[in-house]
């Protein structure tokens, strides 16, 4: 328990909110990645995979040091895939 205490003080609400933001555009990303490899776009696809995984290193980076970053990183997830999938469908 102390150690969920000691993450929880150490938490940087700045990080905390960049990282909620961070995993919407990953997840998002994720999601138009693939509509791009399904769509036989290389270059794009391409393009659209090295960018997730830059944004993809800055949540590990800080859930490392902090196992409660995940918290944030999960919702963002959450949202980033719903977003797309919802923009997508309604395109559709």
């Amino acid at each position: 328990m102390n150690i969920l205490i000691q993450n929880f003080n150490n938490l940087n609400w700045l990080l905390v909110v960049m990282v909620f933001f961070a995993y919407i555009i990953v997840d998002a990303m994720y999601a138009y990645y693939t509509i791009l490899v399904v769509e036989l776009r290389p270059v794009k696809s391409a393009t659209v995979g090295s960018l997730i995984h830059f944004l993809l290193a800055f949540g590990v980076i800080n859930y490392t040091d902090n196992f409660l970053y995940v918290i944030p990183l999960a919702v963002g997830s959450w949202f980033g895939t719903y977003l797309a999938v919802k923009n997508k469908k309604g395109k559709a």
